[in-house]
């Protein structure tokens, strides 16, 4: 029998319970595209009418998922970091992009967020969505600030690059069953499901030297 929480603090844990069940049933199934409110309400133990009480729609419960992942990778760059002096452009890439390809939900879900999650929910609500992201982008910069003899601006940069794409590549990465399916009927177009932790990490090491590389020809 599904029991409702009675206090604040009941109130808190189930709506933990569901971020996690999401989270875990998009590594499951794919992506968060396929996840679905009903599969959630059931992982976590809801009945499939409560989480209402918990998340006005998907589209909150997903960005809710989007916000607590920014905190997750700012925690996973201050790791990464750690007390780490003198990193080169190359070394801060692979920083990002390690730290990037450990968060492949958040990955996901950005580019969830910028084509409606945050446009789908109610203003006060996007208003904390973008307060908290910049908040943990910002401590990321500021992070990798310490840590690397790259400009904040460069490393500004930098992040914005990695952001798009690994969102971009993410999803080219993990093709829907027809497109999987087309790729093994026409394999000279298999290449467009790239191997994304490569990929992003190359590319954004090449990034990373070439603002590096500007910065010392000015």
């Amino acid at each position: 029998m599904h029991q409702r929480a009675r206090s604040a603090e009941d109130k808190a844990r189930r709506a933990d319970d569901l971020l996690k069940a999401a989270e875990a049933l998009a590594r499951e199934l794919g992506g968060v595209r396929y996840v679905t409110l009903a599969a959630v309400t059931e992982r976590a133990g809801l009945h499939r009418t409560g989480v209402r009480r918990y998340y006005a729609s998907k589209e909150e419960l997903l960005l809710e998922l989007a916000e607590r992942s920014w905190g997750q990778w700012r925690d996973a760059i201050r790791s990464a970091a750690g007390d780490r002096t003198g990193l080169g452009p190359a070394q801060t890439a692979a920083v990002i992009s390690e730290t990037l390809v450990a968060l492949p939900v958040f990955c996901d879900l950005q580019t969830h967020v910028t084509l409606y999650l945050e446009g789908d929910v109610d203003i006060d609500r996007a208003r904390r969505y973008k307060t908290n992201s910049f908040a943990a982008h910002d401590e990321i910069a500021t992070t990798l600030d310490r840590a690397s003899t790259m400009t904040i601006e460069q490393i500004a940069d930098l992040l914005a690059a990695a952001i798009m794409l690994a969102a971009g590549f993410w999803q080219v990465s993990h093709p829907t069953p027809t497109l999987a399916a087309l790729y093994e009927q026409e394999p000279r177009w298999g290449h467009v499901a790239l191997d994304f932790g490569p990929r992003l990490k190359g590319l954004l090491e090449a990034c990373a030297v070439g603002l590096g590389s500007a910065r010392s020809d000015r």
